[in-house]
């Protein structure tokens, strides 16, 4: 069996970053320049990835972990840390856009508000404690959608 078959057939049950297959590699007896040709082979046909893999543990374990523990389990499969930091931020990112805009819905809904333009004190009040105990800057986030409503 070469390293290229070998790779695959682990890479069939779960994924593997690039260091732990380098160790299976060594494990098995493979040498280090078949070892690199077949890893460069499967990352060219998109069968192995580290940021993948990243981006999968990072799904997996949120809401069960924090960002330590979950740099932690990178760090522990030999995954750079520097692109650990950038596909967090960009995680992170696409997550809060998504929730403010299931969050302007469900207050649109719930306080029935056509425009953010002219809401009446009374509805605005309820709007700014109900953010504020949610943990968001209310009149930031109001007058975001306020912005976007004139932009659109």
């Amino acid at each position: 069996m070469n390293s290229f078959s070998y790779f695959l057939r682990l890479l069939s049950r779960k994924d593997y970053s690039t260091h732990e297959l380098l160790q299976k590699g060594k494990e098995k007896g493979f040498s280090p320049e078949e070892i690199n040709h077949a890893i460069t082979e499967l990352q060219s046909k998109d069968y192995q990835s580290d940021k993948r893999l990243i981006e999968n543990l990072i799904i997996s374990s949120q809401g069960k972990y924090g960002k330590s523990v979950i740099k932690r389990k990178c760090y522990e499969k030999g995954i750079n840390i520097e692109l650990f930091e950038e596909i967090w931020q960009t995680q992170t990112a696409e997550e809060e856009t998504d929730d403010l805009a299931d969050l302007k819905s469900k207050i649109m809904r719930k306080y029935k508000i056509d425009s953010f333009q002219d809401l009446d004190p009374k509805t605005k009040s309820k709007l700014v404690n109900y953010l504020s105990y949610r943990g968001f800057n209310p009149f930031e986030t109001i007058g975001n959608w306020q912005k976007e409503e004139l932009n659109a």
